[in-house]
């Protein structure tokens, strides 16, 4: 069969692809009309568009507004002038609109009779393409003017200019026309219609005319001519014309405006976004559903607001109808008026396709498309759509979109030249000779695209079409795969331009071979390259222009070097694919070298390593005898392939590029292919990142000296898998640590012991490293624990660090290693020393060294003296236990022997401080020597007799401290109060006696006498009893003194009112001394009461005398020239008694005393008067 015998009807005749609103000739209504397909989903929109329309004949509305939505080529525009077709009910061939329509709805009568019922009034419609008829200046009012030109057109008028469409009007409304028309043809010998146009031209006629039919005056003809104001126009103006004409109608009137385009010519402009929305507003609000605006867009109205939603929502509102085209509707008409076959060939394609199902299944099966595009669903499907794939349908309407939107001659497309149903229709023009297994591969619709599209973009096509014409390094194929990657060049997002993909879309057979095909696509895509027609980024190609070819050449002829290359691929791996740091096995984290070729990547541990050999390491290096040999204790992983190097080499080459110009100043087309090239790198870096990972996972890996082979998983298990097996290998010692610890507390309990005997943990490790240490102490070598945890840590152990200091804990539970930190020996209970064993600050600082053992006989020794010394029976047979014992018990004394010495620093000199002072200083000298066991064993036997003569010597110290010395402090502190009485004691010889033996006992010099001590009590007693009674007699004397001054002052005072207060104050005075007289416990403060009483009652006496003596009788007068009297002097008396006391004299001394204490009171009392009287 011949394709072009398949179809119902021919496919070469002529089918007007793409409707225009303009477009109304008889001829093309006609056809239009009879071949419009009305497919399910426009019986929906037909139903919604009606039901809402005639429900505004009953109930006016101001809600007209219709939204018809749909991507280019979706068919809105035809559906708009079927629309308007309809409403207005033209007559075609003689036939109603509607009549035409009764067929197309022969399966659904009542939506036939809707819209028969919605018809029958009278209808006109106004149908424009805006975007056409609108001005070149879009300014805020452009939409308001293309309206009103297209309202006053519709009245005859001419509304391309309004303000003659104003004059025009006005001349109607007053019934001139003919009038007015003859006269300006008469005078300017061409009919007005035609002239019109020309308006500013003609005003030497129409100002006459103006003058002769309106009947102005010359100067007012000539005024409205050249006033530019009249030019003005509003929505208000336009709306009450509209309706003014509508109400001049029947009643059942409707005005519909039917707009093609608005959503591309409104866009997002603010102004004349805002111009249409005040004109629906204005229109519904007036005309209530009597005048329908009907409008068209690519994009639903929501779209075209959704930026500034919150000033623009009551368009929303107006426009309630919206009807939204999808591309389901467009592969329907295609179907059934380009594809619409016989049905006898439908039948033997559906066999065609039953034989051929599964080749036609695996040859349209498209590699990691975003989009749900497919093959042939089944024979029906495959018939229906012969010689076209369902993908296609798909595919083209993107095609379309996206080449209007970017290629500057594509926009025309928007105008009509180019459609979806012209486009299938040419391609299989292009096939139809050929037989049923032709298919039509893609790149056939770039001839229906191709007039249309930018220039710098067909020159690259036709340049290449010249080059395969003459052979100059291009075949004819390669022009058609260059025409495909253009078509796909701005949905490669969708359907990624891979080799896979673009061999499926240049699939022109059933029977292709796609092996085959798969080659000779590759062969294009490799000769493209070399001529510079594509680009690749990663799997995927792309068209370039001339100047993108420009900027692609200088990227091929940047240079980046290996090692540059080789290092990003080292990032990759190890910051991207790999990122661990240390290997994990069990407990285990070990550290490994990384590296790619030769270059080395972070920090070197000198353990394990990692090394990727790339395609950059000479194939020499990569043998298999050598790898085997170089890949001790290490991995070796051998790339395969150099895609994911040639996909990087790109990428930095275009990174180095942009970084070589200033691309700010460049011109904003090659900023943009700049800016593409930096999405192509970046694509570059994915596809490498992920190649690399695919060649990880095909890799060779030999490790320490075998190659191995490892199945399954990703790029990381088999990098781990590697690293695993060298660890097994590298790491041979690992397995003697059986037991993991986690915790300091683990090592601690470890360090007491705390496990059963014969099950010690890690007793391998333990051994071996008891055998380092032991060769260490062989050899003279100190040895840290930084040592021992380097050793253990790397190469061939592999233990962690806190399981070193286990095994270090066990060895030293088992006292074979001794343990210094800071030259002293620590003991196993110190809290310190898991720290001392692991911590990196710590482990530098600790000494660890096979264990010097003290001996048998001198621990046997040391166990006794302990014994004896300190009274005990229970020692520690072990070093380390007994060795803990003597520094615990020494410790103690220390203590105690400090604590006695304190007692010497109370202020109170006490006997034997220097006994005291020696026994602290050699429990010091033991301590002294607890960092090294042997040391501090010899000295304690070095010092046994010194320690023993201590303690014997310490024990009268001892008791005194606790028995004796609270006796001591009393008599010291008599003997210390009584010191000021040593006068009045020699009164007491028994007293005073006593007191100065007191005095000798605590005075502590020389041999101390404890047994003296108990002396003291009753000396004590017979010096307080001996002071006692001289305490009671000198208050007997005080108080017969205080009641002689009372006596005085009473006396003076003779009962006298006006001396009461002076008495009352001095009786509570006296009785204040009194009082004091009972307290005082020394007999010289009971002598010191004396004089100030004396005093006291002497001022008291005078004062009394003053207030109760009589008036003085008054003074003669003085004799002229006679001397003043002289002053009577003060005499205070006193009674001799009290200034001269008892008291008995026995030697000089005693009366030096006496009359010294007797002269000192006799000038305090002659200092207050002019003289004493003693009585």
């Amino acid at each position: 069969m011949i394709i072009r015998d398949m179809f119902a009807e021919d496919i070469n005749r002529q089918i007007n692809g793409v409707i225009k609103v303009d477009q109304d000739t008889a001829d093309v209504i006609e056809q239009e009309v009879r071949e419009y397909v009305i497919t399910k989903e426009l019986k929906k929109h037909f139903i919604s568009f009606f039901d809402y329309y005639s429900d505004a004949f009953g109930k006016p509305t101001a809600d007209i507004g219709v939204w018809i939505s749909g991507f280019f080529g979706s068919g809105k525009s035809h559906f708009l002038k079927m629309l308007s077709y309809i409403l207005e009910n033209k007559s075609i061939n003689g036939i109603p609109t509607v009549e035409k329509f009764r067929q197309k709805f022969a399966d659904d009568p009542a939506t036939f009779m809707l819209i028969d019922r919605s018809t029958r009034g009278k209808t006109e419609t106004i149908l424009f393409n805006i975007d056409i008829e609108g001005s070149i200046n879009k300014n805020n009012t452009a939409v308001l003017r293309v309206f009103a030109k297209m309202f006053y057109s519709h009245l005859g008028f001419y509304g391309e200019n309004l303000k003659v469409a104003m004059l025009e009007q006005y001349i109607d409304q007053i019934g001139k026309t003919e009038e007015f028309r003859r006269v300006f043809e008469e005078k300017k010998g061409k009919p007005w219609v035609e002239q019109r146009k020309a308006f500013a031209f003609n005003g030497k006629y129409i100002v006459p005319t103006l003058m002769e039919v309106l009947d102005m005056s010359e100067e007012d003809a000539k005024h409205w001519f050249n006033d530019k104001a009249s030019e003005d126009f509003s929505i208000a103006q336009l709306v009450e014309d509209i309706k003014a004409y509508v109400n001049k109608q029947p009643e059942n009137f409707r005005l519909l405006f039917m707009v093609d385009e608005v959503g591309q010519y409104v866009g997002t402009d603010t102004d004349r976004l805002l111009n249409l929305q005040s004109l629906i507003e204005k229109i519904g609000s007036e005309c209530a559903g009597k005048v329908w605006v009907v409008c068209t867009g690519q994009e639903a109205i929501d779209e075209i607001i959704k930026v500034r939603s919150d000033e623009f929502s009551r368009i929303q509102a107006r426009f309630k109808t919206r009807l939204s085209l999808s591309s389901s509707s467009v592969d329907e008409v295609i179907q059934k008026r380009v594809l619409k076959k016989k049905p006898e060939v439908e039948q033997k394609l559906e066999a065609l396709y039953h034989e051929n199902d599964s080749v036609l299944r695996n040859l349209f099966s498209f590699n990691s498309s975003i989009l749900d595009i497919k093959g042939f669903a089944g024979a029906s499907e495959f018939a229906v759509n012969f010689p076209f794939v369902p993908y296609q349908f798909i595919i083209m309407q993107k095609v379309f979109a996206e080449i209007r939107k970017h290629g500057n001659s594509g926009k025309h497309l928007s105008g009509g030249e180019r459609s979806m149903l012209s486009g299938f229709q040419e391609a299989a023009q292009k096939i139809q000779s050929k037989d049923e297994y032709a298919l039509v591969p893609f790149f056939r619709f770039y001839d229906t695209v191709h007039t249309f599209l930018d220039s710098s973009i067909r020159r690259v096509i036709e340049r290449c079409q010249n080059a395969a014409d003459i052979g100059a390094g291009i075949q004819l194929q390669d022009v058609d795969v260059l025409k495909l990657l253009y078509l796909v060049r701005y949905v490669n997002d969708d359907i990624p331009a891979n080799v896979d993909n673009i061999v499926i879309l240049m699939a022109d057979d059933i029977r292709t071979d796609k092996i085959i095909l798969r080659g000779k696509v590759v062969e294009s895509l490799n000769r493209l390259m070399s001529q510079n027609y594509i680009g690749r980024s990663g799997e995927t190609y792309n068209f370039l222009t001339d100047e993108e070819q420009d900027v692609q050449r200088d990227i091929n002829n940047t240079v980046v070097d290996t090692a540059s290359i080789v290092e990003r691929i080292a990032q990759i791996i190890y910051a991207d694919i790999y990122q661990t740091k240390k290997f994990r096995r069990d407990k285990y984290d070990f550290d490994f070298d990384k590296m790619v070729d030769g270059v080395t990547t972070g920090a070197v541990s000198g353990g394990m390593k990692l090394r990727f050999l790339t395609v950059a390491t000479d194939s020499v290096e990569k043998s298999e005898l050598r790898l085997m040999t170089e890949s001790h204790g290490q991995a070796i992983v051998v790339l395969p392939g150099s895609s994911y190097y040639e996909s990087l080499e790109s990428a930095m080459k275009i990174r180095k590029f942009v970084k070589q110009r200033n691309v700010a100043q460049l011109p904003k087309s090659m900023q943009d292919i700049i800016r593409d090239q930096q999405d192509e790198a970046a694509q570059y870096e994915l596809s490498a990142r992920e190649d690399l990972k695919q060649a990880i996972v095909n890799a060779a890996y030999y490790v320490d000296g075998e190659h191995i082979e490892i199945r399954g998983g990703d790029a990381k298990y088999h990098i781990d898998q590697a690293l695993d097996y060298l660890v097994t290998h590298v790491y041979s010692e690992l397995d003697l640590v059986s037991e993991n610890v986690d915790t300091d507390e683990d090592v601690a309990e470890i360090l007491t012991g705390n496990f059963l005997p014969g099950a010690e943990p890690n007793r391998d490790a333990a051994a071996k490293v008891e055998e380092f240490l032991v060769v260490q102490d062989r050899t003279k070598l100190p040895t840290s624990m930084y040592d021992v945890q380097s050793r253990y840590q790397g190469i061939p152990y592999g233990w962690r660090e806190i399981d070193i200091a286990a095994v270090v804990a066990l060895l030293i539970n088992q006292q074979k290693v001794t343990i210094k930190y800071g030259g002293v020996t620590i003991q196993p209970d110190d809290p310190r020393l898991p720290d001392m064993l692991r911590k990196k600050s710590e482990i530098g600082k600790t000494s660890i060294s096979i264990r010097q053992a003290v001996t048998a006989v001198k621990m046997k020794a040391a166990k006794e003296l302990l014994r004896e010394f300190f009274d005990v029976m229970d020692v520690p047979d072990d070093e380390d236990g007994l060795v803990a014992y003597i520094v615990k018990k020494f410790e103690e004394l220390k203590a105690h022997y400090e604590a006695l010495n304190q007692r010497y620093s109370s202020g109170r000199k006490y006997p034997d401080q220097a006994k005291a002072q020696e026994a602290m200083q050699l429990a010091d000298d033991v301590l002294s020597q607890k960092r090294d066991n042997i040391a501090l064993i010899d000295r304690v036997l070095k010092l046994e007799d010194k320690l023993f003569d201590s303690k014997e010597n310490l024990q009268a110290v001892e008791g005194f401290f606790k028995n004796q010395v609270q006796i001591f402090d009393a008599a010291a502190q008599l003997e210390e109060d009584l010191r000021n009485e040593l006068d009045y004691l020699s009164h007491e010889p028994a007293a005073n006696d006593a007191l100065n033996k007191i005095r000798l006992i605590v005075a502590v010099r020389g041999g101390f006498s404890y047994q003296k001590i108990p002396e003291l009590n009753g000396l004590m007693a017979t010096v307080r009893e001996g002071h006692g009674r001289l305490l009671d007699a000198k208050r007997a004397e005080v108080g017969d003194m205080i009641t002689q001054c009372m006596g005085a002052v009473h006396q003076t005072a003779n009962g006298d009112f006006k001396a009461e207060e002076l008495v009352a104050k001095a009786d509570n005075f006296f009785s204040q001394q009194k009082q004091k007289a009972k307290d005082y416990q020394s007999l010289a403060l009971l002598d010191g009461l004396i004089p100030p009483m004396l005093q006291y009652k002497d001022d008291i006496v005078e004062r009394l005398e003053m207030l109760l003596a009589p008036p003085a009788p008054p003074k003669p007068p003085a004799p002229a020239g006679g001397t003043t009297p002289p002053v009577k002097k003060v005499i205070r008396s006193y009674n001799r008694s009290i200034i001269f006391p008892a008291k008995k004299l026995e030697n000089m001394e005693d009366v030096d005393d006496y009359v010294e204490k007797l002269r000192a009171q006799l000038k305090q009392l002659l200092k207050n008067c002019d003289g004493i009287q003693l009585k």
